[in-house]
């Protein structure tokens, strides 16, 4: 079975920094990109940014480029994505996601498969 264990929201200051991870088990990491999301409250799910298993191939959302960025571990199977100076538009559930590679290249965020359970960014003073 696919398991993305998503950890490491939390409150945290306008202008702080947060670090996220996704440990993914269940499938081979080389065949999928994984990919994180977030949902604010009476929003829809937004995707944020991609990574290829295969070859680290990263894509960052426009809106929240220059603050976060993403970055993976392929020996432990793992997706981090760091996001520095934070806003309070920022609080969300944020969600990791898997999706299969499609000829060797990221699936668009709509064509994500999989989603583990979110952990909550909550950007306060």
């Amino acid at each position: 079975d696919v398991q993305l264990q998503a950890s490491g929201g939390g409150l945290v200051k306008p202008g702080g920094s947060l670090r996220l991870s996704c440990e993914a088990s269940g499938f081979n990491f080389a065949d999928y990109a994984l990919g994180w999301f977030r949902q604010a409250p009476g929003e829809r799910r937004e995707g944020l940014s991609t990574i290829s298993g295969r070859d680290g191939y990263a894509y960052v959302r426009d809106s929240v480029r220059g603050r976060f960025a993403i970055s993976s571990d392929r020996a432990k199977n793992t997706v981090y994505l760091q996001m520095d100076s934070l806003e309070p538009d920022d609080t969300a559930v944020y969600y990791c996601g898997a999706g299969r590679l499609i000829l060797g290249q990221a699936p668009t965020f709509f064509e994500f498969e999989y989603f583990g359970q979110g952990t909550q960014v909550t950007v306060s003073s």
